[in-house]
C-alpha cells in the first residue's frame, strides 16, 4: 500500500496551482519548473484533472491553467481519484479473492483501512493545504528574521582590571 508519484505530482501541483491563480491563469510550465516535475506528466495529469472538472484551462498567450471549483470544494480524495491513483491495502485489490479465491483472515482489516484513508483524504480541503503553506512559509520569514545571521551583535563592555 503506497501512494505513487502520480497522486503525490497531482496534489502537489495543485497546491502549487491554488496558491498562484489570483494572478491569472497558472502555467504547466511554471508549475515544472517550480515543483521540478516533467513537463510531459503534469501535460498528462492536467487532462485528467481537466476532463474531472478540478482545473480548467485557458488557451492564448497568457493562458494556463485555474481551478474550477472554489478549494474548500476540492478534496484530496478529489484529486486523487481524478488521476485514476488508487490506494489499496488489500493484495486482491479489494476483490475478496486472496486466499483461494475467498477473502483472507486480514481482508476485512485491510478493506476498513481503505475506508479510513479515504475519509481522512476526503476531510482534507485543497484550501486546507494552501493556508498550511501559507503559515509553513510565515514561519519560515519569522525565523529567518530572528536568526543569529540577521541579529544585530550587541557588543557587551568588559572592564579589564590591570
Amino acid at each position: 500500500m503506497r501512494l505513487t508519484t502520480k497522486g503525490r505530482f497531482a496534489v502537489t501541483a495543485m497546491i502549487d496551482l491554488a496558491l498562484r491563480q489570483h494572478t491569472g491563469p497558472v502555467t504547466l510550465a511554471g508549475i515544472a519548473d517550480r515543483q521540478r516535475i516533467s513537463l510531459s506528466y503534469l501535460e498528462q495529469l492536467f487532462g485528467k484533472l481537466r476532463r474531472n472538472h478540478l482545473v480548467a484551462s485557458v488557451r492564448g498567450p497568457g493562458g494556463g491553467y485555474c481551478l474550477a471549483k472554489p478549494m474548500t470544494q476540492v478534496s484530496v480524495a478529489d484529486i486523487i481519484q481524478a488521476v485514476d491513483e488508487t490506494l489499496d491495502a488489500t493484495q486482491c485489490g479489494g476483490k475478496g479473492d486472496c486466499h483461494d479465491d475467498h477473502p483472507c483472515m486480514t481482508h476485512n482489516l485491510w478493506t476498513s483501512l481503505n475506508h479510513k484513508m479515504f475519509d481522512y483524504l476526503r476531510s482534507v480541503s485543497l484550501q486546507d493545504l494552501v493556508d498550511q503553506q501559507k503559515n509553513n512559509a510565515a514561519c519560515i520569514a519569522a525565523i529567518s528574521e530572528e536568526s543569529p545571521a540577521r541579529r544585530p551583535i550587541r557588543r557587551i563592555p568588559v572592564a579589564v582590571s590591570a
